[in-house]
């Protein structure tokens, strides 16, 4: 498959040596619905196979070469999918990001180093790979009194020395998905001190961050903050807020979340939500441009201008959605007052929220 020479900005992410252009695939969506731990994980208004990999081949031919899975995106599916991609172009040309420790299957513990191991492999073969270039431990609950902290880390380095992953990644401050159901807020641990303790056992050399312009400032600055002093590459995460700042929603008409769908947990997608979300666009595109891929720019913009060393992963179901995100991408970045100016309206949007008692809790706090 020829890939289009497109005119899309390259990043290196940090320490690890790693240059791709600017916005790479994720890969979540098209996994489509799925249960683990006993909650829905997925998509039920994912992709089919033929639309999926339709995407995920004109995002190589528009430049994308960055393509970010995990074991538990559809049990597997993701990855099987991605790995259609990955047999036609050359495995040099192409960075493939997965993740391990959410999909436990039958083991005690998702970061059991035997069962990281055989997920590694399992992974591998359903990528049609022999390596991946990053390899991510998807979450920080390693168990009582971290018992499987030491283990992890060994097993990751292993992976390393045995030529089987490139760099290893883990999430930024976050919330394991059980704990924020069965775990009072005003009972929940410090996710802060809890990432630089794990931060400082894996020493990762690539971040998974969530950010888009519903995020607090003052956290966005502080994790990005920390990745410049440590010299850490980036993945930047839910840049559109998995739709609700593309216009995606209607709140006279919202879509019905079938089984497996991780939307039908949270909160703010909830017509009430999504009302005042809508209102808070509509200033916005008066900011930027009225179409859907003026909101997809400055979304896509705002992360970007976060750190230099960040790349950030725009989902898809279609592929238009990828040709769209590419080209915004493409044309560089909006003037920087003009993404002041959207991060002002949008935090005017979240104290909205706050003051309805809309308060959008998920695992890093905000959408």
């Amino acid at each position: 498959m020829q890939p289009h020479d497109d005119a899309l900005p390259l990043r290196t992410l940090g320490r690890s040596g790693i240059t791709v252009p600017a916005v790479g695939v994720g890969c979540w969506g098209i996994g489509g619905p799925g249960e683990n731990l006993g909650l829905p994980m997925g998509w039920s208004t994912g992709s089919d196979e033929a639309v999926a990999v339709a995407g995920l081949e004109a995002a190589w031919q528009a430049g994308a070469r960055l393509f970010d899975t995990a074991d538990v995106y559809g049990l597997g599916r993701s990855e099987r999918l991605l790995g259609h991609l990955v047999a036609r172009v050359p495995r040099k040309d192409i960075v493939l990001v997965s993740k391990v420790g959410y999909f436990a299957g039958t083991a005690e513990h998702g970061f059991e180093p035997r069962h990281m191991r055989r997920q590694l492999e399992q992974t591998l073969d359903n990528l049609r790979t022999d390596r991946l270039d990053v390899y991510f431990l998807h979450h920080s609950a390693f168990g009582d009194r971290d018992r499987w902290l030491h283990g992890a880390v060994e097993a990751m380095r292993s992976f390393q020395a045995g030529g089987l992953i490139g760099s290893v990644g883990m999430r930024g401050p976050h919330r394991f998905a059980l704990d924020r159901l069965t775990t009072s807020p005003y009972e929940r641990d410090d996710k802060i001190a809890r990432f630089q303790v794990v931060f400082d056992q894996v020493r990762p050399d690539v971040l998974a961050v969530r950010d888009n312009l519903l995020c607090p400032p003052a956290r966005s600055e502080g994790i990005f903050a920390f990745a410049r002093q440590h010299h850490v590459g980036v993945l930047v995460n839910k840049p559109f807020a998995q739709g609700l700042l593309t216009g995606s929603y209607d709140p006279a008409r919202m879509p019905v979340f079938g089984p497996g769908d991780h939307r039908s947990r949270k909160r703010w997608f909830s017509p009430q939500a999504v009302a005042v979300i809508n209102e808070g666009l509509d200033r916005l595109r008066r900011l930027v441009g009225p179409h859907r891929q003026d909101l997809v720019r400055i979304c896509l913009w705002s992360c970007l201008d976060r750190y230099a060393h960040a790349v950030v992963l725009a989902g898809f179901t279609r592929p238009e959605h990828v040709r769209t995100n590419l080209a915004a991408v493409s044309a560089g970045p909006p003037h920087p007052t003009v993404i002041a100016e959207a991060r002002e309206v949008m935090a005017g949007v979240q104290a909205a929220l706050d003051a309805q008692g809309q308060v959008f809790v998920d695992e890093a706090g905000q959408p």
